[in-house]
């Protein structure tokens, strides 16, 4: 029994260590003839765009190509994509690729991997571009942490002047754009150029794999650091004509800390110098031909909003009763109703779909747990959610006025949302319009009940009379 054993432990081994030598011989094979990256800070959701000219100097095809990113941004990655292009010029067009976390062995220093999977292997002597976007969340740290109503917020962003890849590149160039000029400070690794509200890194030539230089920028942002610490939206829908939405908001200023006292005269009087990165007014969009829209918090109905619609789009400006500074929160509630013709569809199979957009509403917000319930009519049967990410799903009941068995409940639930992930998503469900009288019966029931109820009444008090 020994020897079977060990056999099978040394042909574990050797599969592994043969799946280590491919990995290391397609890295190999691989290299980045021109690298470009930009770098977006003018808010605090940085968006970083990525060009990558990969080429295959190895024998083998390569099917993939991995992208590098230092545990330090794996946990603040909110969305990574690719797309290849193709043509030149005015003919270009992009190919989305298929991006997913990966896996590899001996990893240095804890680096993390997505794996973008082309279009065809790309073969010897061949070369792809690929455009990568990813976007960093509350990756700004500020500095001072703490500031007063009439002082700038100032921010670090950290990062590295050499793109991590476990490719060598040829030649490679970052650029870095702020909100502003004012910038207290950089690390330098030179050529190094500041000009205007524009850093520029390199151009760096023939950089080995897992190269990496960090650098360090210190500089103004007075945007609003605006994040839903949590948002639960609940979409119920009813065949009788209307979808209702309610939206449950625990809103936080993520800025510097605003330390002090808040003078809400200096506020008013000096809004140019005082409370800069603070904000008072926020933007929801919501869908088109809204109705019943409503804003309202723990002491009751808000009326500082603001609703513009038309036939393509609705938009409600906000205002929560106090401006927020760094560290203050509100938590309030929005409510409207849609038409239900404009959100409920029939499939080629019969089944019934919700065509909903995931997401936040607010405008530039990051969510750090968003879930989405779908509450479906009473009698729903094998509901099932097409969502374009990962989400976590589960299912639940919920009870109403007239209810019997229950409404089920889709729940949607995913964490780290930008508003790149306010895109559509579909829940099918199967309906027997049978059930569309439950309700109308009940009532019928409980008035014919209640009538014959007063009828025996006034029978017997008549009766008694006599």
């Amino acid at each position: 029994m020994a020897a079977p054993l060990r056999f099978r432990l040394a042909l574990v081994f050797s599969v592994f260590a043969l799946l280590s030598l491919l990995a290391r011989s397609s890295s190999q094979d691989l290299q980045i003839a021109n690298a470009e990256r930009r770098i977006d800070l003018t808010s605090h959701i940085i968006k970083v765009f990525l060009t990558l000219k990969v080429e295959n100097t190895g024998a083998s095809p390569a099917s993939e190509i991995l992208l590098a990113f230092p545990p330090t941004q794996v946990d603040h990655l909110a969305v990574v994509k690719a797309a290849a292009t193709v043509g030149k010029r005015k003919k270009k067009t992009y190919q989305p690729l298929d991006v997913n976390p990966s896996e590899q062995p001996d990893s240095p220093n804890g680096t993390k991997y997505f794996s973008v999977s082309l279009l065809k292997p790309l073969g010897k002597g061949e070369s792809v571009t690929l455009e990568v976007f990813y976007i960093l969340t509350h990756s700004l740290e500020p500095f001072p942490v703490e500031i007063s109503q009439s002082e700038s917020q100032l921010v670090y962003y950290r990062d590295s002047a050499i793109i991590l890849s476990p490719y060598a590149i040829k030649q490679q160039t970052t650029y870095i754009k702020t909100p502003g000029t004012k910038v207290e400070s950089y690390t330098r690794v030179d050529p190094t150029i500041h000009a205007g509200k524009e850093l520029k890194y390199g151009p760096y030539d023939e950089q080995p794999p897992y190269s990496y230089s960090p650098i360090v920028i210190h500089f103004e942002n007075n945007n609003p650091f605006a994040v839903v610490e949590e948002l639960v939206r609940e979409v119920e829908i009813s065949h009788w004509g209307s979808i209702q939405i309610t939206e449950h908001y625990k809103l936080v200023h993520a800025g510097a800390r605003h330390k002090g006292i808040f003078s809400r005269v200096e506020y008013q009087s000096r809004p140019s110098i005082s409370g800069v990165s603070s904000f008072k007014h926020i933007l929801a969009r919501l869908p088109p031909r809204v109705h019943s829209v409503y804003y309202r918090d723990e002491i009751g109905n808000i009326s500082s909003s603001h609703l513009r619609t038309d036939s393509r789009k609705s938009e409600l400006e906000i205002e929560p009763r106090y401006p927020l500074f760094g560290g203050w929160k509100a938590t309030f509630v929005i409510g409207y109703g849609v038409p239900l013709e404009d959100f409920l569809f029939e499939s080629s199979d019969g089944r019934r779909y919700l065509n909903f957009t995931f997401g936040c509403p607010l405008v530039e917000t990051v969510v750090d747990k968003l879930t989405v319930k779908v509450v479906l009519p009473e009698g729903s049967k094998e509901p099932s959610a097409v969502v374009p990410f990962p989400v976590d799903q589960h299912l639940e009941t919920s009870y109403s006025y007239l209810d019997v068995v229950g409404r089920t409940v889709v729940v949607l639930e995913k964490k780290n949302v930008v508003p790149e992930h306010s895109i559509p998503f579909q829940v099918y469900y199967n309906f027997n319009p049978i059930f569309m009288l439950a309700e109308p019966f009940m009532l019928a029931s409980v008035f014919f009940f209640f009538f014959m109820a007063c009828v025996a009444y006034l029978h017997i008090d008549l009766s008694i009379r006599k």
